[in-house]
C-alpha cells in the first residue's frame, strides 16, 4: 500500500484510528460543524488551528507545535504504538495531509490519507454517523522522524528544488488575500497542490510521476506553501510517485515574510 487508501478499502478493512481533519481557512468553525453533522464511524475530529498548529508567531500562521506536546495529544486521541491510522477531510486532502505528515514527523509510518475524503465516502453511498466514541489514553511514543524539515536560514538555495504549493496568482504576487505581502521565495517553482488531483482524488502514481518529472525535480527537494499545510499535499504526492521524501519548510510564506531582510520575488 502507498500513502493513500480508498473508501472501498477503508470500508472493508477499517483502521485502528480514523481522524476527520475537515477545515475551512475562511471559517475556522466550519470543519467541526461538518464533523458534528456527520462523519465516518469511529472518527475523531482534529482541528488544524488547535491540534495541528502552535500559536501563530514569527514562524507563520500555522507553526508546528512542539513534537512532544503533539505526541501527548496523539496519545490523548487513543493512538497506540502500532496503530493503523487513516486521516481525511472534506474532499481533496489539503488538511488531512498535514496530519499525515505530522504523524510521520513523529516516526509513525502506518498512516494513510483517504483518497477523495468524506465526499468520496458519501458518493460511494457509505454511511455517516453523528455519534462520537470515547477513547482511552493510547501508548503512542514518538520515534525517529520519517520526514525532513528545512529552516529559513537554508533558503534560498540554488542547489535544491523549491516547490511552492500555492496557486499561480499568489505565487506571482498578483493577488494574495491571505498574507500581507505577496510574492514567493526566490528560485521557487510554482507547483499548485490542486494539480495533484482529478475530480477530488489524487492522480495515479504514474501520472504524478510525469507531473513532477515535467517540472524537473532534483535530488533534494523542499516544499512550502502559505503556512506549511498544503505543502504536505505535495510531499505526499511526491512520495506516492516514488520520489525520495522532500523536506518541509514548515514556516512557509507566512513565516518567510516576518523577516524584512529576506528576499522576495514576483513575476
Amino acid at each position: 500500500m502507498g500513502q493513500l487508501i480508498s473508501v472501498e478499502a477503508l470500508s472493508s478493512h477499517g483502521a485502528d484510528c480514523i481522524f476527520d481533519c475537515g477545515f475551512s481557512l475562511s471559517d475556522a468553525d466550519l470543519g467541526r460543524h461538518w464533523f458534528e453533522s456527520g462523519h465516518i464511524d469511529g472518527a475523531l475530529y482534529v482541528d488544524l488551528n488547535h491540534d495541528l498548529s502552535d500559536v501563530a508567531d514569527h514562524r507563520g500562521r500555522h507553526p508546528l507545535p512542539d513534537p512532544e506536546v503533539f505526541a501527548e495529544r496523539v496519545r490523548s486521541w487513543g493512538v497506540n504504538q502500532h496503530a493503523k491510522i487513516v486521516c481525511y477531510d472534506q474532499n481533496a486532502g489539503a488538511f488531512a495531509a498535514r496530519l499525515w505528515w505530522m504523524l510521520r514527523w513523529l516516526g509513525h509510518g502506518e498512516v494513510y490519507l483517504l483518497d477523495g475524503g468524506r465526499a468520496a465516502w458519501e458518493h460511494a453511498g457509505l454511511p455517516l454517523t453523528t455519534q462520537v466514541q470515547s477513547t482511552p489514553q493510547g501508548n503512542f511514543t514518538a520515534k525517529v522522524p520519517l520526514t525532513r524539515t528545512c529552516n529559513a536560514s537554508e533558503l534560498p538555495d540554488a542547489s535544491r528544488t523549491l516547490l511552492d504549493a500555492r496557486d499561480a496568482q499568489r505565487f506571482a504576487g498578483v493577488n494574495d488575500a491571505v498574507d500581507s505581502i505577496a510574492g514567493h521565495i526566490p528560485g521557487a517553482i510554482c507547483c499548485p497542490f490542486t494539480d495533484n488531483l482529478r475530480d477530488g482524488k489524487f492522480l495515479p502514481a504514474h501520472e504524478l510521476r510525469d507531473r513532477f518529472d515535467t517540472i524537473g525535480i532534483g535530488e533534494d527537494t523542499v516544499c512550502y506553501c502559505g503556512s506549511g499545510v498544503t505543502a504536505a499535499h505535495n510531499i505526499l504526492a511526491l512520495v506516492e510517485a516514488g520520489f525520495n521524501e522532500p523536506a518541509l519548510y514548515a514556516d512557509s510564506w507566512s513565516g518567510w515574510i516576518t523577516d524584512p531582510t529576506r528576499p522576495i520575488a514576483r513575476l
